[in-house]
């Protein structure tokens, strides 16, 4: 029986234990989407959990949605993460970077001027995307990826892993899930392309087949993990089939010997999606969505997965996994403050109390 306490080794990163501190975006990066020095001290603080998978960092200017999201694509964002990862592993603690392109989820308003917005396919995101002040708007049509471009987006990934790497950062995460780029590819409402990159459902997981393999030659297969929510609707994603869709996805990545898979656990008719990961991929599993301590410590004790992950948790609670063993409550994170400080980024960021303060 696994214990939530105890190591555990995903791929070739070794966790000291197997609390997982979730992505979260906070939309606190400065100017030049650079990581600022209390960026640097929120993930100091929270460096007892096992792992931190980094909020989504874009690969490339393209690849920014949202306002005040960190990149990976200059050498002032290297510079910065370089701090962060310095800092986690000071405290002890190990990190991964999510790399997050959000293909046609984005508001113009929040990237450069001159940044283009892809997809697929020339289909908008029915989701309205927060803009500079907070405030929903719609989305503009994306211009769909000719088949000639798919290789450079995948080049702005593996730039983005080797830039990763040399921030010192332990691996990467492959943000597949919440309707941004990858997962764009994978649903069939989302891909209406006719070449060989959409169509079946062979061809419509062939993206992230690619991304992942092109990931895995340049930091190690060791080192990447990748994220996934079948069945989510969120960012207009309605897959006609993503039992088969997935199923497909994992089958085809199970033999590269990646770190881990990490599922975002929402309802899925007919089949439990956690059930569903673990019939097609033998690989290490990140259990992830409406845990509590006992709900993970069962999905342990199951064998259903390896480690288990928190994000709401760790907004207010940045010794988490202090307070699980001594079974302490648990702040609540103020809501109004989880995408802005105000004029203070520290506000409801790096301000909460460790226990007993």
């Amino acid at each position: 029986m696994a214990d939530i306490f105890s190591p555990v080794k995903l791929g070739d990163i070794a966790l000291a234990n197997r609390i997982v501190m979730a992505p979260m975006t906070r939309d606190r990066a400065g100017p030049g989407d650079v990581p600022t020095d209390v960026m640097v001290e929120y993930y100091r603080q929270r460096a007892g959990a096992g792992l931190i998978v980094t909020e989504g960092t874009q690969p490339s200017p393209t690849g920014k949605g949202y306002w005040r999201t960190p990149g990976i694509h200059s050498d002032a964002q290297v510079e910065g993460w370089r701090k962060v990862a310095d800092a986690v592993h000071g405290e002890g603690g190990r990190i991964v970077m999510q790399i997050m392109h959000v293909g046609r989820a984005a508001v113009q308003a929040n990237k450069d001027a001159a940044a283009d917005t892809v997809a697929p396919s020339a289909i908008p995101c029915p989701d309205k995307i927060p803009g500079p002040d907070g405030v929903p708007v719609e989305t503009a049509v994306p211009r769909a990826l000719a088949t000639s471009e798919i290789p450079d987006v995948i080049a702005e990934y593996v730039a983005a892993a080797r830039n990763a790497i040399r921030a010192g950062m332990d691996g990467v995460e492959l943000h597949c899930a919440s309707g941004y780029l990858p997962m764009q590819f994978l649903s069939s409402n989302s891909n209406r392309r006719t070449d060989a990159y959409g169509g079946s459902v062979e061809k419509r997981i062939r993206f992230v087949v690619e991304l992942l393999a092109a990931l895995a030659a340049v930091v190690g297969p060791g080192r990447v993990g990748f994220r996934i929510c079948p069945g989510v609707r969120f960012n207009g994603m309605d897959d006609a089939d993503p039992h088969a869709t997935y199923a497909a996805l994992l089958k085809a990545v199970d033999g590269m010997g990646l770190a881990y898979c990490h599922l975002i656990h929402v309802q899925l008719d007919g089949q439990d999606a956690l059930d569903l990961v673990r019939a097609n991929w033998s690989g290490p599993v990140i259990e992830n969505s409406g845990l509590t301590l006992d709900k993970a410590k069962a999905v342990l004790a199951q064998g259903k997965a390896q480690a288990v992950s928190f994000g709401y948790f760790y907004i207010a609670n940045p010794d988490l996994v202090e307070r699980f063993r001594a079974g302490a409550a648990l702040a609540k994170g103020d809501r109004a403050s989880f995408y802005t400080g105000g004029d203070d980024d520290r506000k409801g960021y790096t301000d909460y109390p460790r226990l007993g303060a």
